[in-house]
């Protein structure tokens, strides 16, 4: 009798695909499927650029809040270094911190942006400029503060923040 193998119908040196290539390629075309189905849905989402630019800027020297447009305004100073969101929309927060590196006090070097209560970000490097921000999604009735532990901490004639309404979310009902 011949040695013939009962299972293999195909020609002599072929192997058929294991189930790990055949997962592995399941896999990638349901993950191409998904990412073309999200950029579908982002492409059709009505995210609104903001129809008038709004920005507000505190600093440097003179220290005091500068807004672009008071006609629709989206921030409201409510002190040195605080601000009030009137807009829900997603905003870019920017600024820099420039440290005082004469400042030999018992207080450790920490400035903190918060929202409402909440740190979202810290800078503890006393030695060099650092950049402040990001970009949030926030709501009207937030509050946003830049906090230092020590006002003397900080050069202020080289430190300064600023906010800028990147767009109002409306979605579909």
């Amino acid at each position: 009798m011949e040695d013939m193998p009962l299972s293999h119908s195909g020609p002599q040196g072929t192997h058929r695909p294991s189930w790990k290539q055949w997962f592995l390629y399941s896999a990638i075309v349901i993950l191409l499927f998904l990412c073309s189905f999200s950029t579908l849905i982002l492409t059709f989402l009505p995210l609104k650029t903001a129809s008038e630019p709004c920005v507000a800027k505190f600093g440097p020297l003179p220290s005091k809040w500068h807004m672009t447009s008071p006609k629709l305004p989206c921030v409201n100073n409510t002190a040195d270094w605080n601000l009030k969101i009137l807009r829900n929309g997603l905003y870019l927060i920017y600024g820099q911190v420039a440290p005082n590196t004469t400042y030999k006090e018992p207080a450790p070097f920490e400035v903190r942006l918060c929202k409402n209560k909440d740190v979202i970000q810290t800078l503890t490097n006393n030695s060099t400029i650092q950049n402040v921000g990001g970009t949030y999604e926030l709501d009207a009735g937030d509050t946003l503060h830049l906090k230092f532990n020590d006002e003397h901490q900080v050069l202020k004639n080289n430190t300064y923040w600023g906010i800028l309404l990147l767009t109002n979310p409306q979605f579909i009902s």
